[in-house]
């Protein structure tokens, strides 16, 4: 799966899909990946919670192993992906997509430097994969 290029990485593998102030997050193609079948996602957020770069937002579980999902950014929870829930398995299929997991109000926009582009992103997961 290519690594779409307008989002942004941390090297914990989540991912933020940045719009003004507004960021959307989710678990990149090379996490599910490494998770293999996930059967299970609890998001430890709720709309209105404040969430700090690196804070645990979700819990991701797989036949093989389970995972803790940190948020890249800092800023208020302003949407919970409430369907993922029922369908973890997005998260396999479209992980840059509707396995989305929150939307948060950036709160330092600053932060989204420290975040690696696209082709930086390929580059670290290329250096894990040998």
């Amino acid at each position: 799966m290519s690594t779409p290029q307008h989002l942004k990485f941390a090297n914990s593998d989540e991912w933020a899909d940045v719009d003004g102030g507004q960021a959307v997050v989710g678990v990149s193609d090379y996490a599910q990946t490494q998770l293999s079948d996930v059967v299970f996602v609890e998001i430890a957020v709720e709309v209105g919670d404040t969430v700090t770069k690196g804070s645990t937002v979700a819990t991701i579980e797989s036949v093989k192993a389970a995972a803790d999902v940190n948020a890249p950014v800092s800023g208020k929870v302003i949407e919970v992906n409430e369907a993922i829930a029922n369908t973890p398995d997005l998260i396999n299929t479209d992980p840059f997509g509707a396995s989305w997991l929150i939307k948060v109000e950036l709160s330092d926009p600053a932060e989204l430097d420290s975040l690696m582009d696209a082709a930086a992103y390929d580059a670290y997961c290329e250096t894990r994969s040998h």
